[in-house]
This record gives C-alpha cells, sequence and structure tokens, in this order.
C-alpha cells in the first residue's frame, strides 16, 4: 500500500490478542528463561527457533517444511558493495551496473494512442491503450523460454490527479466531468507489455497483439463460491457471474502454471454508501459514507454515460432489489485476478476462494506433485491479518504447461479452504479455518454466523475476527525462499498499535519489520521468527535490534521477492521516521541460506551478519520502490518507481534534472543491468 493512497483508518474492533501483546508474553518467557531482556531479544529474533529453520533438519511434522528437502544450493555470495543512502531527485545504483527508464506511465501500447503529452492533455481513449500509473507489482513471462523476448505484466495501484490532468481535477457544482472520471479509471489496472531486446536495449513492442490493459472498466468473469449468489448480482451482470474492472492493483503473484495475479487492495475508497446503515461487510472493509476518495459517482447522468459506469460507484440501496441499483457492485471487488498474459482473448477472472479483503500479494508456495497448490496473502490495513489458501486439488507437474491455463487456475483456485493466521507466543502457529464448521472464539460455528461459504468469504475481516486470528502491523508482500520453502512477510508499520505481542514487537511500530514461518505438513500448523528488524542506524537496541548501520538502515518494508538463486529482495515505502530523513526509499538484498549459526542453522539478521544485508538501490526524491521482476537468466532486473517528485528527468535513471527544472512526474519501470552482462548482484 503506497503512503500516498492508504487508509490510516482501523476498521478492526475485534478484541483479538494483538501481535504486540504476543511479543511481550514470548519476551517476558525468555526472559525468565534465558535471563534477562538482552536474552529475550536475542530469542524473538531468533535464537530460540534456528531449529526450526535448519536447511537441513528432519525434524517432527509440526517443523517440518511443506515440500522435500532441496539439492543442496549453489554456494551464493553478493558481488556488490553497499551504497550510501541519498537525497536527491535522481535513482542510485550500485557500482557496475546501470539504471535506465522504460515503459514509463503514458506509454503508447498500440496505435490508437497518442504520445504521451507533458502537458497532461492525453484523453481517456488514450489513457485505456497506453500504460497505466503508479507502477507497482510486476511479473515478467518469457516467451518461449527466452531472457530477451517476454511479457512484462504490471500493476498501477492509483492515480495522481494533480499529473494526470492539465490542471488537475475538476470539480463544478459538486460534478466531475465524465472525460477526467474516464481518463482516471483508465489510468487504474495492469498493463501487459510485450518486450524484447533490440540491439541490446529492452524495448516495448507497440501494436503487439499481446499488449493490453486491465482497467476500473474491464469486464472481468468471478469464479468460485461467490459466482452467481445474490451477493453479487447486479443490474450489470443480473445472473452475478461477472463484475467490471479492478482497482487499487498494489502487490502481485503468479502461478505454476504460468498465470498472473494481481491483486485488489484499497478498493474500498472508489465507493460510496450514504444510507448510513452499512452492512456488515461494507463497514468493515472501511466503505465510505459520504463520497469516493475520487468523486467518480458524481458523473452519473452525464449524457455520455453508458451502462451506468458512473452511477456504480454510489452503492447506497435505492430499489425494490438489487437489480434496481448498485448495492452489490462493491462486493465484486476485493478479490485475487488471474491473468493469462499469453492469450489476449480471455478475461481477467476473480478468484473469489481466495478471500476478499484488501489483498497486498499472492505467492504461491513450492510445489510438490500430490499435495495442495498453497497461496500466501496480507491484508494490508493497520490490525488485519495473514490468510492462505490450500486447493482441493492436488499439484499435477504435467499442469505446469497447460493448453488452458485459467482452466487450470479454475482447477486449483476455485475449491479450497482458506486459512487465517494466529501467531502464539511460544514460537508456533496455528492455521485458522474460515469454514462453515469452524469454531469461533464465542463457541458458535462459521456457518451460524454468516450463514454459507459465500457469505463467510463476503465478510472474510468478520470471520477471522470470529475465529481470534492475530492482528498484525499491515501485512503486504509476501515471499517463499526456493531453497527450503520458508514464507517471508513484510510487515510494514503501524503507528496505532498500543500493546505489543510477539510477532509485532515495538509499540508504536513506525519501523515496521520481516517476519518468517515454516508451514507443517498438516497445513494447520507453523513455527516462526523474526528476520529483520527496520531501524534507522542511531536507534538504541530496543529498536535496532538487528544492528542496523548507516549502509543497511531501512524502515517501512513493502515489496519482498525472492528470485530463482534464492537472494532475498527488500523494497522500502518510507515516511515520517528517521530512516526517511536519512535516505530516499530503497532496495537491499540478502541471502538468508547463508545466515547461520555454528551448526549450519538459519538465524536472522543480527549485528553479528548484518553487514550481509545490504542497499543495492535507492530511488530519487519522493518515490516509493516497488515492484521486482528478473528474467530467467537473472541478467535484467526490472523494478518499479512509484509517485516521484520531479524525475525522470531522462532515460538515464540516474540523472536529475538541473536545479530550477521541473518535470512533469511518470512512474515508470527501471531497467538494471550489470555493465560486464553478468548476472544481477553475484
Amino acid at each position: 500500500m503506497s503512503r500516498e493512497t492508504g487508509d490510516s483508518r482501523t476498521f478492526n474492533t475485534s478484541h483479538n490478542e494483538p501481535m504486540d501483546s504476543v511479543l511481550d508474553k514470548y519476551l517476558s518467557r525468555r526472559s525468565v528463561v534465558r535471563g534477562g531482556l538482552g536474552a529475550a531479544i536475542a530469542m524473538i529474533t531468533g535464537v530460540g527457533l534456528t531449529g526450526c529453520f535448519d536447511s537441513d533438519s528432519s525434524s517432527s511434522d509440526s517443523a517440518s517444511p511443506t515440500t522435500p528437502e532441496p539439492t543442496e544450493p549453489v554456494a551464493l555470495s553478493l558481488g556488490f558493495e553497499s551504497i550510501p543512502g541519498s537525497k536527491t531527485d535522481a535513482a542510485v545504483v550500485a557500482a557496475g551496473y546501470t539504471a535506465r527508464v522504460f515503459a514509463p506511465w503514458g506509454t503508447p501500447l498500440n496505435s490508437l494512442a497518442n504520445a504521451w503529452q507533458d502537458d497532461g492533455s492525453n484523453s481517456a481513449q488514450d489513457q485505456a491503450n497506453a500504460v497505466g500509473m503508479h507502477h507497482d507489482g510486476m511479473h515478467f513471462f518469457p516467451i518461449n523460454g527466452s531472457s530477451e523476448d517476454g511479457l512484462l505484466v504490471m500493476n498501477h495501484e492509483y492515480i495522481d490527479q494533480n499529473a494526470l490532468h492539465p490542471n488537475g481535477a475538476t470539480l463544478t457544482d459538486g460534478v466531475r466531468p465524465a472525460e477526467e472520471v474516464r481518463k482516471e479509471i483508465n489510468a487504474h489496472g495492469v498493463s501487459v507489455l510485450r518486450i524484447t531486446k533490440v540491439n541490446g536495449r529492452w524495448q516495448v513492442i507497440q501494436n503487439d497483439p499481446l499488449n493490453r490493459r486491465f482497467t476500473t472498466a474491464s469486464v472481468m468473469d468471478l469464479a468460485g463460491p461467490l459466482r452467481g449468489t445474490d451477493h453479487v448480482k447486479t443490474p450489470f451482470s443480473r445472473n452475478g457471474t461477472q463484475t467490471r474492472g479492478t482497482n487499487n492493483n498494489c502487490g502481485n503473484g503468479y502461478t505454476p502454471w504460468g498465470t498472473y495475479l494481481t491483486c485488489e487492495e484499497n478498493w474500498p475508497g472508489v465507493f460510496v454508501n450514504t444510507s448510513g446503515a452499512l452492512p456488515e461487510d461494507q463497514s468493515r472493509i472501511g466503505i465510505s459514507t459520504r463520497n469516493g476518495n475520487y468523486r467518480w459517482e458524481t458523473a452519473a447522468g452525464d449524457a455520455s454515460e453508458v451502462d451506468d459506469e458512473f452511477a456504480r460507484f454510489d452503492i447506497t440501496p435505492r430499489g425494490a432489489s438489487a437489480l434496481e441499483d448498485y448495492r452489490n457492485e462493491a462486493s465484486g471487488y476485493g478479490y485475487i485476478v488471474e491473468i493469462d498474459p499469453y492469450d489476449a482473448s480471455t478475461r481477467a477472472v476473480k478468484r473469489t476462494a481466495l478471500g476478499r479483503f484488501r489483498h497486498e500479494g499472492c505467492w504461491p508456495g513450492l510445489t510438490e506433485a500430490g499435495k495442495p497448490v498453497v497461496f500466501y496473502m496480507g491484508d494490508d490495513a493497520q490490525h488485519e491479518y495473514l490468510y492462505k489458501f490450500v486447493s482441493a486439488a492436488l499439484w499435477d507437474p504435467a499442469d505446469a504447461n497447460p493448453s488452458d491455463r485459467l482452466a487450470t487456475g479454475a482447477k486449483y483456485m476455485n475449491e479450497g479452504t482458506l486459512y487465517v493466521a494466529r501467531f502464539d507466543a511460544d514460537g508456533s502457529g496455528v492455521w485458522l479455518p474460515l469454514t462453515e464448521d469452524s469454531l469461533t472464539q464465542s463457541g458458535r460455528t462459521l456457518g451460524s454466523i454468516y450463514g454459507d461459504l459465500p457469505s463467510i468469504i463476503l465478510n472474510t475481516r468478520g470471520a477471522a475476527d470470529a475465529l481470534g486470528a492475530t492482528p498484525m502491523d499491515r501485512p503486504e508482500w509476501t515471499t517463499v525462499n526456493p531453497v527450503n520453502g520458508d514464507v517471508y512477510l513484510t510487515l510494514t508499520n503501524n503507528s496505532n498499535r498500543t500493546e505489543a505481542n510477539a510477532a509485532n514487537p515495538r509499540v508504536p511500530n513506525v519501523n515496521g519489520h520481516i517476519i518468517r514461518w515454516r508451514d507443517a505438513d498438516n497445513q494447520t500448523d507453523f513455527t516462526w521468527d523474526i528476520f529483520v528488524y527496520g531501524s534507522d542506524a542511531n536507534a538504541g537496541p530496543e529498536i535496532n535490534r538487528s544492528g542496523l548501520t548507516d549502509l543497511n538502515q531501512f524502515a517501512s518494508p513493502d515489496g519482498l521477492v525472492f528470485d530463482s538463486r534464492g537472494i532475498l529482495w527488500i523494497q522500502t515505502d518510507n515516511g515520517g521516521n528517521a530512516v526517511a530523513n536519512a535516505t530516499n526509499d530503497q532496495m537491499l538484498a540478502v541471502i538468508p541460506s547463508t545466515l547461520v549459526d555454528a551448526e549450519g542453522n538459519q538465524v536472522p539478521v543480527s549485528a553479528e551478519n548484518q553487514g550481509d544485508l545490504r542497499r543495492f538501490f535507492v530511488g530519487p526524491n519522493g518515490c516509493e520502490v516497488t515492484g521486482l521482476a528478473f528474467t530467467p537468466d537473472n541478467k535484467t532486473l526490472f523494478l518499479n518507481i512509484q509517485h516521484p517528485r520531479n524525475w525522470p528527468y531522462s532515460e538515464d535513471a540516474t540523472e536529475a534534472a538541473p536545479a530550477g527544472t521541473t518535470v512533469r512526474p511518470r512512474a515508470s519501470t527501471v531497467v538494471i543491468e550489470r555493465i560486464d552482462g553478468g548476472e544481477i548482484a553475484l
């Protein structure tokens, strides 16, 4: 979630034990056992859990990995030196690398779009056929396995109205112009770009048949438990099988069968219900009762309006049933959306079985023949939860290259069990199933509260409250270590935290941290530790628990991706703390498998090994560094720069605008390559 568009309100009114309280108990318990606060802090940073993260351990079910023991990985070490922080209108990258601006907002995908204009005068149609605004999560899909030809698929999280329009947004007598609203709707969503290396430089191939946009107006199919139910029937889809658009696409994921997953995060902000009596699912998710963020609903009734394209954002009940108003329009949002990038004839599909909330990411676990497919997801808001989905179908390796990728998605993503995490103070945890027969803390079943599975999914947050899940510090991106299957999650920050627990130990948590865990084979138990704490270098030991220095201090971890070699890349979305005063947002790298104790057990980042966490890239002033993708040969790295202040000035991402020069900011992808053509980071 970008700090520019996030909602700092807390919608979790449950009394579930928060993570900070769990941590207090954990620290208290360990300090008694080991003697003193220093020992307790050492335990929560992983010393007491290292057996769970021993890559060659053959422990009991409760600590066993979800995949077979991997073959011995190739020894890795980072081949670059950590760079200083930066506060300039330019990007900075490690020595020996180039950084080039690529596919910025407004880049035409086909001949229906005019070239981007630096005065903001491009039309809504131009925007519908050009790269969207504020790039975020992304993935590279190779063509025939190539590392020089493929599809770059990226999210567009939100819009900056001042940059999008010549003079910002217009509101006249409380009404937005239809053309402006359409342009804003078209700037959201997802872009699919055919990109190829030409004479050693990456190029967007304009008019390629695989180029396309998904916007907040695109027709999409509903699949899974909510499909065809009364919850999602609207005047547009009277049988409840389709919805229009995707919005606030932040984190992402991919599937083992070659499709892209985009995540709908702060989508509630575009809807409004002025009835004064919100249904539980709308109040718990944060639907506005005054107006939408961009007031798209005010363009309703314009002479050019087609199929209630603007009216649908006002979900106030007015008719006799849901087929006479748009009370259910928001029920078609809040899901994981699957896209087949290789087939432009297909529609995007919303996989409702994976829950309805403010999805931040959706990362697959390691697959193994005969075992379920698993996806891990964060709900990015203060005091919200961590989820996973476990497929009913068991993985068949033949499905890695199917003839129909979306049919394969239906096989593994339409039926299964959604779980929410409870973290316990002893370093263990339990996945709680969101099923009709699951017992809540009150002793009732979820079925007796909500009625059926579709209603539970619609009210995912409320169901998780009832089960006693652990409220977290803005759970964002998840990623899985390809070496051993351990799962990592960024907990970005929580300025409203007042009580500590084991998994969220600092109050208030302005710096964030990264937690990791290992699932048991039974899919319900796990063991966890905290991998690294964000902090400024000058903070005391109770804050700077990982011993960070000027060369790797960071805060507000957000984007999080393992590459195929086992290098963990950490991106930040910082603000309001000492680290933000020292450096712009950044990207760091570390290899967890090389952080081991004398017995070979993996340990977290600490003062003793922190030098292995290195700063690789720093973005320009005002930006968030987010989104990451690699080519299969790991020789090209794509990352995204969102909401820069006065950038880019030229194709060279490291060149700042001259003093006194102002440019219209353009979110862009940055292509990073080694000057000598070798693999990134080694």
